[in-house]
């Protein structure tokens, strides 16, 4: 019969006391006790992440059409077509918006990287009407709660889950959820990840010029192929 871990853990302190152990030392110490007794690590289990399917997608974009709330449809196909990140989405200005080109230049995002993604063209008239009502409010940033700041992380997140609930979705959706159901979307209609690459945010900001000019076009001249398929 084993003894309780406390009580061996009891015994190995009076062993190891008079050695004024660390945790650094103690850390290397049962490294080499799980080798004398030959126990390896066992493996975690890696579970897929959870992704929305399609039904729950147009599920959860008519919860969210149904309560009219304009910035919020706004919010929702943002992250669907454009894969962006939250911490990027509420430090995206109305300048960053470049209506013509149907782009969005991510500045300083994760990594403190620099890069451009696409939006098709579908959302082009909608998001223009948006941003001039933004700017008749005197807005900077594409994403300002009525107190005229920009949201908060949290403050998105609440939104999502909002209509999560609202669509009787199994599991809340997440910004994160949302950017990888774009990407995972992507790659059934064949895109090869050197394509989706150029907006999954990737690139520094010292080789984002050459970039965009060898490969954003290419990038984007896919994804409008099969965007206009996208679920919305």
């Amino acid at each position: 019969m084993r003894t309780s871990p406390k009580k061996k853990a009891k015994e190995l302190a009076k062993l190891l006391r008079h050695e004024r152990p660390d945790y650094d030392y103690l850390k290397v110490v049962f490294k080499e006790l799980r080798a004398e007794l030959e126990i390896e690590i066992p493996k975690k289990k890696k579970t897929l992440p959870y992704v929305p399917t399609e039904d729950e997608i147009k599920r959860y974009y008519d919860a969210v059409w149904s309560s009219k709330n304009f910035q919020d449809m706004i919010i929702i196909k943002m992250f669907l077509y454009t894969g962006i990140r939250v911490s990027e989405l509420v430090n995206l200005k109305i300048s960053d918006v470049l209506l013509n080109e149907c782009q969005i230049k991510i500045n300083d995002g994760k990594g403190h990287k620099d890069r451009i993604v696409p939006f098709p063209s579908s959302f082009k008239e909608l998001l223009a009407f948006f941003i001039d009502q933004k700017l008749k409010k005197n807005s900077v940033y594409l994403f300002e709660s009525s107190w005229n700041k920009k949201y908060t992380d949290r403050g998105i997140r609440k939104i999502l889950e909002k209509y999560s609930r609202l669509a009787n979705l199994p599991k809340n959706v997440s910004p994160h959820k949302l950017r990888h159901y774009l990407f995972t979307w992507l790659k059934k209609q064949g895109i090869d990840d050197a394509l989706i690459q150029p907006y999954s945010g990737h690139e520094s900001r010292k080789s984002l010029e050459i970039y965009s000019k060898l490969s954003i076009n290419d990038a984007q001249t896919e994804y409008n192929k099969h965007i206009n398929n996208f679920v919305l």
